[in-house]
Order: structure tokens, then C-alpha cells, then sequence
């Protein structure tokens, strides 16, 4: 079980690593625009501040691998920013996009279900 939630704990990870790269690198490329469905200038107006958008899910990533680095040690950094994880997912899906409960929200629950059953 400890294998299986340290799996879904690092593919979470990648995941917030993948949406740091979106938000603050391609956010206004083609890869980014069909991400958020966005038009160019959307994007252009927003691309400040998906930057910081994006530096914040590369906290919520290195604050995952840090967790699954201290090993068995680690479980509370692993449910603390799962639970993070879990909240920008919530307030994302209630203010943003509905398909962010799916991307975001969901995964960290059961992320968070795992690594306590482990």
C-alpha cells in the first residue's frame, strides 16, 4: 500500500510540475492556449500572473517530492500539501473550471486516502 501511495504521490508531482510549465512558460504558446482554452490575448493580458500561478504548483510539487524523500517520515509533508493540493483544486473547480475537481481535486483525494491507509 506505502508503494502504491507514494506512486500516486509523485504522479501528483509531476502533474503540478507539468502545470508549472504550462503556466509559466507556455502560457501563451499553443500548447498553453489549448490547456485553458484561451484566446492570445487573454493570454498576453494573464501571462503575469499565470506565472505566479504556476511558481505556486511548483510549490505544491516540491513540497510532494520533499515528502516522498523523507520516506516513511514524510507521511505529514505528504497529507499537508496533499491537502493544499486538495483545496486549490476545490477553490479552482467552485471559481475557474469545473474540469479542475477532475485534474486536481480528485487525484489529491485519493492521494490522501492512500497515503493514510499506507
Amino acid at each position: 500500500m506505502t508503494l502504491l501511495a507514494n506512486l500516486f504521490v509523485a504522479l501528483i508531482a509531476l502533474l503540478h510540475v507539468y502545470i508549472l510549465v504550462l503556466e509559466m512558460f507556455l502560457w501563451d504558446k499553443p500548447a498553453g492556449l489549448r490547456a485553458f482554452g484561451q484566446t492570445l490575448e487573454a493570454a498576453t493580458a494573464s501571462k503575469v500572473l499565470a506565472a505566479n500561478q504556476g511558481l505556486y504548483n511548483g510549490f505544491l510539487a516540491a513540497g510532494l517530492f520533499w515528502g516522498l524523500l523523507l520516506g516513511a517520515e514524510g507521511t505529514g509533508v505528504k497529507l499537508f500539501f496533499l491537502t493544499c493540493v486538495l483545496v486549490a483544486g476545490l477553490y479552482g473547480a467552485a471559481t475557474a473550471n469545473r474540469k479542475i475537481l477532475f485534474i486536481q481535486a480528485i487525484p489529491a483525494a485519493i492521494g490522501l486516502l492512500l497515503v493514510l491507509l499506507a
